[in-house]
């Protein structure tokens, strides 16, 4: 049995769980409604506010998705219930990032600056925590797959490089740094 996928998902207060026609998953919760096909042979169930997901066999095929069925239904919960928050810091010199709506404007060192649209399920916020620091985006949806994926195309925009770490990365991501040219004796 998966370790993962025979553990239980509980229900929050204030989120509903309904499984539809063609196994179509649906989740309502006070941040958004999600939904997720989920693959015919694998069974949920809902009982009470707890949501079982169950496989007929022990095939590879039903095994393999047992778990990532659980986890992409656990992650919906969480989602509506609590949301997800992603914060990137942008290190450079003369970096910065505005919030227009839905529009970033970023200015990343490049000969122009780039507008990023942001679909309508994520909020963003540029902040200078302070003068003279890397501005910081936080962006919070209730998809966490939607969000993981805008995160990280903000940060393919200009990846850090591992000589002096400018560029786009993750609050509290640790970067591996390299040694730069050193002097050779004559």
């Amino acid at each position: 049995m998966s370790r993962i996928g025979k553990l239980p998902v509980n229900l929050p207060a204030g989120v509903t769980l309904s499984v539809g026609s063609d196994n179509v998953v649906k989740v309502k919760g006070p941040l958004g409604e999600l939904s997720q096909k989920v693959d015919a042979d694998i069974r949920v169930t809902v009982e009470g506010n707890v949501v079982h997901v169950a496989r007929p066999t022990d095939q590879p095929r039903h095994r393999s998705m047992h778990g990532l069925y659980r986890s992409l239904i656990n992650n919906m919960v969480n989602g509506v219930s609590t949301g997800y928050t992603i914060q990137q810091e942008f290190n450079g010199v003369g970096y910065r990032v505005d919030v227009k709506g839905q529009m970033l404007e970023m200015n990343l060192g490049y000969s122009h600056d780039i507008h990023f649209m942001l679909p309508a399920e994520i909020k963003a916020k540029a902040e200078e925590v302070r003068k003279g620091q890397a501005p910081i985006l936080t962006l919070t949806s209730h998809d966490k797959q939607l969000i993981g994926m805008v995160a990280a195309k903000i940060r393919s925009l200009r990846k850090p490089e591992p000589y002096k770490g400018k560029g786009i990365k993750f609050v509290g991501e640790q970067l591996r740094r390299k040694a730069g040219k050193s002097a050779s004796a004559q």
